[in-house]
Order: structure tokens, then C-alpha cells, then sequence
């Protein structure tokens, strides 16, 4: 299978470097100082008690790549869509498969409306990882999981099992899922509520951690979720409040969610897909979410977009 991993982040530069690793036919796309340092010096992930070095990488900008892919992994921001999706179209044939790996829920269904004629599934990933600086990645936890799967039966390959077992072979938990609905909601169940309670308290992983106002105000964004989830008819098979207690105690202490980082920075963001959306939808399904709402109100208020 031939891999185009796009958007070298926290997110495609984990999986990009443990498939490189692993002698992938995998090839990743970047920008500026972080694409340089690549063909450089190979691309280098630091995990929590060891690192390692990919390389050397195939690594191009997206206008220099003229290749056919068989699977992309669509790693970019949420507010980034738009813009890749011509790049997608020029590389994409009847053969190809894209995952989008993104935070937003549902990405994949407004993709496949976009770029008629090409198998875009649903997908989302568990990793707590950044740019350090260029060249490498900062793993902030050991997880690195990948679950994609198709939102209609009909349109089930048999490569997808294929891209579950190469993930795997690779030391990423890669998982075809049988609901992605359920399952991808249920990530977003993490990100959103981790990124919403982050970004209002003003803190990171070991806040939260720890029992008070921040712990329980994650606890609480995730019980929103979870009434949301029955209202669209989406029943999670466990307890997402202690699977994603579960998530964040594994963290380190300084672990911050992407969007509170691209906010800090002053940077757009990925909040009106991660919390903006969430009071939408809560109007729509007609549920309450006063959580959301109230996070939401005061990020409007500071004009964060």
C-alpha cells in the first residue's frame, strides 16, 4: 500500500514517523522549516521515556507531489478543509482511500460531498502530541490510536482491513471500526470537553488531574456529550467520564490540547467545530447543554474564533 500522510503535525507526524520507521512506502507533507529539517535530518519523535528517528523520510510540499496514493491520512485543522480539498481531488483516483484523522466530528461526510467518486471514510485519532520544533515531534503520553471505518456499509473494501493491519504492524493501535459514528463521537467526547474546560480554566493536563473546579467541569462537559450523543441516537458502549479520566490521568502534567495552543498563540482555531458546533447541535436535537453554553458564551465574548 502506498501512504500520503497530509499535515505534518502532532497528529500526521506520529503517524507518518512510526510508519517510516517501520519501512512504510509513506510519504509525508509539509511546509517550511519543519519539511527542511525532514529531509535533513530524518523526523525525530520524543516519547515520554525514549525517542527515535524516522529516516530518512520522504517528505514533500504539496504543490511538488504528483503521485497516485492508494490511502491518504488527512491530518489537518479542522479550518483547513477548504483549502486541501483541490490538493485531495488533483491526487485522488476511484482507487483511493482517504481517513480524515481530524478533531471536527463528521468531517468525512462533508469531504466525500466535495470530491465525488473517491472512498472517504470517517477517522479520528488518541495522541497527545506537538511540533517541538522542526524536525520533531513531542509525544506527551504513550497512546497512539487510530480508528477509522466507513459510515455505510455498502462502501466497506477489503484494503481497510489492510490499513488496520499495516497501523498495527507499525506500533500505532489501529482500529476499523464497525460504528464510526459511535466511535468518533466518542473521541470527540475527549477533545472537545478537554479543549473547552482547558481553554476556559486557563490550564493544562495536571489541573485538570487533580480533584476541583477544572476536573469537574470536564467531568461535566462530558456528561453533556454523552446526552447530545442519545438525543442524535448514539449509544456509547461504556462510561466515556471514566474512559476519558482514564485518558487524561496518562498525560503529562503540561499537556495541552491543540486548540488552546493555536488560541494562546493568537492563531485561528478549532473552536467553533470543537465547542460552537456543540451548542448548535444542542439546539438542534433540543437538549440543554449549560456547560457548553456557558463556555461558549464567554469565548464569544473575548472574540475567539
Amino acid at each position: 500500500m502506498k501512504y500520503l500522510v497530509v499535515g505534518a503535525g502532532g497528529t500526521g507526524g506520529s503517524i507518518g514517523a512510526y510508519m517510516a520507521r517501520e519501512g512504510m512506502d509513506v510519504t509525508i507533507i509539509a511546509r517550511g522549516e519543519h519539511l527542511k529539517a525532514m529531509r535533513e535530518k530524518g523526523l525525530k519523535v520524543k516519547r515520554p521515556n525514549d525517542e527515535f528517528v524516522a529516516g530518512p523520510v520522504k517528505a514533500y510540499t504539496a504543490d511538488e507531489y504528483n503521485d497516485k496514493p492508494d490511502v491518504i491520512f488527512l491530518c489537518v485543522k479542522g479550518y483547513s478543509i477548504d483549502e486541501i480539498i483541490p490538493f485531495l481531488t488533483r491526487v485522488s483516483d476511484e482507487h483511493t482511500i482517504i481517513i480524515p484523522i481530524l478533531n471536527i466530528f463528521s468531517t468525512g461526510r462533508y469531504l466525500a460531498e466535495k470530491i465525488p467518486g473517491v472512498l472517504v471514510t470517517d477517522g479520528c485519532i488518541y495522541v497527545a502530541s506537538q511540533i517541538d520544533h522542526p524536525g520533531c515531534i513531542r509525544m506527551n503520553g504513550d497512546i497512539l490510536r487510530v480508528v477509522f471505518g466507513v459510515r455505510d456499509k455498502a462502501d466497506y473494501r477489503k484494503e481497510l482491513e489492510t490499513v488496520a493491519a499495516d497501523l498495527r504492524s507499525c506500533g500505532i493501535d489501529g482500529m476499523l471500526s464497525d460504528n464510526i459514528a459511535r466511535d468518533a463521537l466518542l473521541k470527540f467526547s475527549y477533545v472537545s470537553a478537554a479543549g473547552a474546560c482547558g481553554l476556559y480554566h486557563d490550564v493544562a493536563a495536571g489541573e485538570i488531574k487533580k480533584p476541583g473546579v477544572s476536573r469537574d467541569c470536564f467531568i461535566e462537559l462530558m456528561k453533556e456529550i454523552d446526552i447530545l450523543a442519545k438525543a442524535m441516537g448514539i449509544e456509547f458502549e461504556e462510561d466515556i467520564v471514566e474512559r476519558n479520566l482514564k485518558i487524561m490521568d496518562s498525560l503529562s502534567d503540561d499537556t495541552t490540547t491543540s486548540m488552546q495552543r493555536d488560541v494562546y498563540a493568537g492563531k485561528q482555531s478549532e473552536i467553533d467545530g470543537l465547542v460552537y458546533e456543540v451548542v448548535r447541535l444542542g439546539k438542534q436535537y433540543g437538549v440543554s447543554l449549560p456547560e457548553y453554553e456557558k463556555i461558549a458564551d464567554r469565548m464569544r465574548e473575548k472574540g475567539i474564533k
